[in-house]
């Protein structure tokens, strides 16, 4: 191992990624790395022409027969800059060798932009569903009934709840697949009566985003998490308890008080006896697995989502969850059938907050062009609300990722018909494909 590549995935800037974004990076490094080996360029020494080369096999040769597309390049691209900006700001190589463009914004700002930056990112295949086509998928997939809506006999699936309030939290929240696998049961929002939505907020430490954000969930999902805490998850933390593993001799920190307000502290004791405090806004997911909190004389875990044998249940498990599910959805629907992914609740919820944003505006305030254009300098534009709703740190992340596929669609067209962001998404499922929808 090049002692130079490990001072860097040990430098402060990869440290600090989301761990999902460092297992990605760390792939796409290897392919980088074998490509510079089988032709004998140590990475450190790589040119401007030998990065033009790997893009041209990764993105384009024939020799390759996996090309990439370029959604994948540009996210393959952000590790590389990483790498060789790190590699040139320590003197291992004198610069980097991503060559680099100006561009002139309509502002009249001019930005340095990478010249391998894809230009195809508009094509990648982003995907929504209808309300209706995510519960079928959900209630098929992960809750054991048949093509007919009817509870299937032979269905021996288990934590049934579990796995559909995940896949509803997901669809309400639009949170990652991290941020909501890794929620501990003290940021589940506190009960308000007479709202339709509950609100809390994701940590910073588990963000890509890398800042504090709220989120919502509908009430009628927080009253049946709060069931699965009591009932499902009850049952899990038993036999965990009967198997001896919530116990302070392995490592794990045992909670004694929570401050409460907006800035929550926890207070925790070390199997060594020793007393910590810290904010639970910095606790990173590796950390919230250690926790245990005492509950009726008892210890159990303070991560929400628990396996069946009572261990916090792992992030990148759920990918598993969700392919079995698909994979029963095609085998009971057939031709047709809605399949789902984590991420796509998240663009679903991104497109429908989108629409909904927009005819609220219009809807309640009346106003003319000019006038929305003045309330939008003040107040922020619907695709702002959006971004910060998502946790981007860029609006454009927001436009041209995931909702750019929709600009073709004319908007106000619809929503002057006063349609339900439900029915956009219908009317753009038949028009373009791109968003899984069933007819009722």
């Amino acid at each position: 191992m090049d002692v130079r590549l490990t001072r860097f995935f040990n430098s402060g800037g990869f440290v600090r990624l989301a761990i999902s974004t460092k297992k990605s990076y760390t792939a796409d490094y290897r392919v980088l790395l074998n490509f510079l080996w089988a032709r004998g360029i140590p990475w450190a020494e790589t040119t401007q022409e030998d990065f033009e080369d790997f893009e041209d096999w990764r993105r384009r040769s024939p020799e390759n027969p996996r090309r990439v597309s370029g959604a994948k390049w540009g996210r393959e691209l952000a590790a590389f800059k990483r790498l060789f900006d790190w590699a040139a700001n320590e003197r291992i190589l004198p610069s980097s060798p991503l060559a680099v463009r100006s561009r002139f914004l309509p502002s009249g700002r001019v930005v340095e932009v990478l010249e391998a930056a894809p230009r195809d990112v508009r094509s990648a295949n982003v995907k929504w569903l209808t309300p209706d086509a995510f519960v079928q998928w959900r209630d098929v997939g992960l809750r054991g009934y048949t093509a007919e809506g009817l509870r299937a006999h032979d269905w021996r699936g288990r934590n049934d709840d579990r796995n559909s309030l995940f896949a509803d939290l997901l669809f309400d929240s639009g949170l990652r697949r991290t941020e909501a696998s890794s929620l501990l049961l003290a940021e589940l929002p506190r009960l308000a009566t007479g709202s339709a939505f509950q609100w809390s907020n994701v940590s910073q430490a588990v963000s890509k985003s890398r800042r504090r954000r709220a989120f919502n969930m509908r009430t009628s999902t927080l009253r049946a998490v709060q069931t699965y805490v009591n009932t499902t998850r009850a049952e899990a933390v038993r036999r965990g308890q009967a198997r001896g593993l919530y116990t302070e001799g392995r490592a794990m920190r045992v909670v004694l008080r929570i401050t409460d307000g907006y800035r929550q502290d926890v207070t925790w004791r070390d199997p060594s006896g020793t007393e910590h405090r810290e904010a639970i806004n910095n606790l990173s997911v590796a950390e919230r697995q250690t926790f245990l909190i005492e509950k009726n004389g008892s210890l159990e875990p303070w991560w929400l989502w628990l396996s069946e044998s009572g261990e916090p249940f792992q992030v990148e498990s759920w990918e598993n969850v969700f392919r079995a599910a698909n994979v029963r959805a095609r085998d009971l629907i057939g031709e047709g059938a809605p399949f789902c992914r984590p991420h796509m609740l998240r663009h679903t919820f991104a497109l429908l907050m989108l629409v909904a944003l927009m005819r609220a505006m219009d809807d309640r305030y009346g106003l003319s062009p000019a006038e929305r254009r003045d309330f939008e300098m003040l107040y922020g534009d619907p695709w702002r609300l959006v971004q910060n709703l998502l946790g981007h740190r860029d609006a454009k992340t927001t436009e041209d990722i995931y909702l750019a596929p929709v600009s073709d669609i004319q908007l106000r067209t619809l929503l002057q018909h006063q349609a339900e962001p439900a029915e956009f998404l219908w009317a753009h499922a038949l028009r373009t494909g791109l968003v899984q929808g069933m007819k009722s």
